[in-house]
């Protein structure tokens, strides 16, 4: 259903430094910046690209919104909610762990990047 995901930011350089340890922390590779600025990254089928906004204005983040990222333990939410906060990301929500709701029992990461948008390491065990 989805082609890719992109955030704004307002500084290129301290998104890819920490989008790279968020990545690296899922085992994926460091971005790619292309001629505009732009940063993208290529993970498990996935693109999620971070970008000056092309209007001139300032990044904001969006109230309400947040971006998942698919775990595939726990362990590995727990090590790229640390690479996050390591690389200038602020951990918000509750600390990591497991939450049960209508979705059942899910294994929660909350964090804001640097330009505060809101990202969610989950992870779904297996019933």
């Amino acid at each position: 259903m989805y082609s890719h995901m992109m955030v704004g930011t307002n500084d290129t350089a301290k998104s890819k430094k920490f989008y790279d340890a968020l990545f690296g922390a899922m085992g994926g590779k460091p971005g790619m910046q292309d001629e505009k600025g732009r940063l993208m990254y290529m993970h498990k089928g996935g693109i999620f690209m971070v970008t000056p906004p092309i209007n001139g204005e300032p990044a904001t983040h969006a109230n309400g919104g947040t971006i998942g990222f698919a775990m595939d333990t726990p362990e590995q939410a727990d090590a790229w909610h640390k690479a996050g906060c390591e690389a200038g990301g602020t951990s918000c929500e509750d600390p990591p762990g497991y939450r049960e709701g209508s979705f059942g029992k899910l294994y929660l990461a909350y964090l804001r990047d640097p330009d505060g948008n809101k990202l969610c390491g989950l992870h779904r065990p297996k019933a």
